[in-house]
């Protein structure tokens, strides 16, 4: 990598997945001089402890961008609504983990392996996918690029910690007033999470789907450029606290069959085949939980499909690395790699370019 030094700043630095961010930075060694851990005005002032150095919290505001390379956004749509633009007017590359800018057609949704090159048109803020969609589009165009994708069908088993610390908080006092024979109170949810399956995430829109699972229809077809791509999705909140579950069917344009469509996935960078059903061999939200990889396995032919035109498989990934963190660190890295952190359009135009 590219080892020029860099000043990094992480917006909520104090939430879940903003305390991520900071650990995988650390983890993969990126070459930041400069740390800036920002947050709310109520969360300003902490103190928090990198890699054995102990930093202040400051607060979000448009002047702590000031000489920032590149900032890692996880502080909700509002914050970055207001902020992306502020930090990106002072040179600042954003990438950003919340929903706020992915559908925008003037902003690049990247996965890190998946499509790194629409980076190139950045103009200073890049959207990170939701977390489900994450762990799937990678498989997706593992497919795509080797028999053609027709329909998909994706039913997401989510775990807590996609909605936050309250809600692992909420899951385990749940769990310890069942255990004492309590009732169990619910508040980050609309019921009980704990013991439970609720099909409702994100606020539910005027054609029954949910906004979570909209979410994975709309980001999945930017980001493999398939703008027609025929995909529905279920999202399910599910009493795990870390990963995110997956089932998927998929018709294909052509035939393929498991192992070659197993041969597919292994080929793309950071996705693993766990697949020996026979031996109990599968992915689990407990194994994938503090990894980067997506796991993919129960690869079998869909029988309701002729001519071996369809593929029915189980994905899984920890939604706070893959699914947001890692992901977001990923892009600052080939941002760095390739020289691409300024805007396009304030990068040096090449000897003999066009003006």
């Amino acid at each position: 990598m590219n080892q020029r030094a860099l000043t990094v700043a992480v917006v909520g630095a104090t939430g879940v997945v903003g305390r991520t961010m900071i650990q995988v930075l650390v983890e993969k060694k990126f070459p930041f001089t400069e740390l800036r851990l920002l947050a709310s005005g109520r969360s300003a002032g902490r103190s928090v402890t990198v890699d054995g150095k102990t930093y202040e919290v400051g607060e979000a505001t448009p002047e702590a961008f000031e000489g920032v390379d590149i900032a890692l956004f996880s502080a909700g749509s509002d914050v970055s609504l207001e902020l992306a633009p502020e930090a990106a007017a002072r040179g600042c590359t954003v990438i950003d983990n919340s929903s706020a800018w992915r559908m925008d057609p003037g902003k690049p949704l990247v996965v890190s392996q998946v499509n790194p090159d629409d980076l190139e048109w950045h103009e200073g803020i890049i959207a990170n996918p939701n977390c489900s969609t994450m762990q799937l589009v990678p498989v997706l165009m593992a497919l795509r690029d080797s028999a053609g994708l027709k329909r998909v069908v994706v039913d997401t088993y989510q775990s807590v910690s996609g909605t936050g610390g309250d809600a692992i908080a909420e899951l385990e006092a749940q769990i310890r007033a069942h255990a004492a024979g309590e009732p169990k109170v619910a508040q980050v949810y609309p019921h009980p999470i704990a013991f439970n399956a609720l099909p409702e995430i994100d606020v539910f829109l005027d054609n029954g789907y949910t906004k979570e699972e909209w979410k994975v229809v709309s980001e999945s077809r930017k980001i493999l450029h398939l703008p027609d791509l025929a995909l529905s999705c279920t999202a399910v909140r599910v009493p795990v606290f870390i990963s995110h579950s997956e089932a998927v069917h998929v018709e294909t344009i052509g035939p393929i069959t498991p192992d070659e469509a197993r041969s597919a996935f292994a080929k793309v960078p950071g996705v693993v085949v766990q697949d020996d059903p026979q031996n109990h061999v599968y992915p689990l939200a407990t194994d994938a939980a503090g990894k980067d990889e997506v796991f993919v396995g129960r690869v079998r032919q869909d029988a309701s499909l002729p001519d071996n035109r369809g593929i029915v498989f189980w994905v899984v990934s920890d939604n706070l690395r893959k699914g947001a963190a890692s992901n977001a660190v990923e892009i600052a890295e080939a941002l760095v790699e390739r020289d691409w952190i300024a805007a396009r359009s304030r990068r040096p135009k090449a000897v003999g370019a066009p003006a």
